[in-house]
C-alpha cells in the first residue's frame, strides 16, 4: 500500500537481461525495504514544497514535471528528474519505447497538458482532464521509477489548484486494483471512460 492506504502492487518491471532486486542508487542502499523508504519519503518532501508552491499561475508542464521527479528522487537516483533510456513492460503489458520518449512527451505536453485551462468553473471538466492526464501518463511512463507515485501526485496538485482536497486514492483497494491496471490499458487505445470512472470514484467530495 502506498501511505494513503491504497494497494498498489509493486510488480517489477520486464527488463531484457537481469534485472537486480535493488536499482543501483546514491545513498548506497541494498535492501528493498530500505529503497521503498527513502522513495517515499522523497514523494512526502516533494509533495510538501509542490504545495506549499501552489498557487493560480501555477503550470502544469514538462519541466513542471520533471521538477517533481527530480524533488521526490534526486536523492536517491542520478536518473530522476530524466527520461527513463530503457524500454519497460510489466505484466505482459509495453510501455511506448524509450527511442521516442522525448517526442512522446513533447506531443503529450502539447496536446494535453498545454490545454488544461488556468481554471475550472465545471467540477466534471476538471475529472475528466485529470483523468485524461493521469492515464495518459501511466500508459507513457516516462521515468524509470516512480511513474505511479509521480501521476498520483500530479493529479493530487492538480485537484488542489483548483481549491479541492488530494485524490481518495485509498479507495482504490486491492478488489479494484486490477480495474486500475485496465484502466490504464484502454487509455493506451485512446478509450478515457474506464479511467475517468476510476478517478471519479476517488474524487475529494
Amino acid at each position: 500500500m502506498d501511505r494513503n492506504g491504497a494497494y498498489f502492487v509493486l510488480m517489477k518491471y520486464d527488463l531484457p537481461g537481469d534485472q537486480g532486486e535493488v536499482l543501483p542508487n546514491l545513498l548506497g542502499l541494498t535492501d528493498q525495504r530500505s529503497v521503498e523508504l527513502s522513495e517515499a519519503e522523497g514523494f512526502l518532501r516533494a509533495e510538501i514544497t509542490l504545495y506549499d508552491e501552489l498557487d493560480d499561475g501555477t503550470t502544469f508542464d514538462l519541466v513542471y514535471l520533471l521538477r517533481m521527479h527530480r524533488l521526490a528522487l534526486g536523492h536517491l537516483y542520478a536518473f530522476a528528474g530524466k527520461f527513463r533510456e530503457v524500454n519497460l513492460s510489466k505484466g505482459g503489458f509495453n510501455f511506448p519505447s524509450a527511442k521516442f520518449l522525448d517526442a512522446t512527451m513533447h506531443e503529450f505536453e502539447r496536446a494535453v497538458l498545454k490545454q488544461l485551462p488556468d481554471l475550472y468553473e465545471d467540477r466534471n471538466a476538471l475529472i475528466r482532464d485529470v483523468a485524461h492526464v493521469h492515464g495518459e501518463l501511466l500508459f507513457i511512463h516516462p521515468f524509470r521509477e516512480g511513474n505511479g507515485r509521480t501521476a498520483r501526485l500530479l493529479a493530487d496538485m492538480m485537484a488542489q489548484k483548483q481549491g479541492y482536497g488530494r485524490l481518495r486514492w485509498e479507495r482504490i483497494g486491492r478488489d479494484r486494483f486490477d480495474d486500475y491496471v485496465q484502466a490504464v490499458q484502454q487509455a493506451a487505445v485512446s478509450n478515457r471512460q474506464p479511467m475517468e470512472v476510476m478517478i471519479r470514484s476517488v474524487f475529494p467530495d
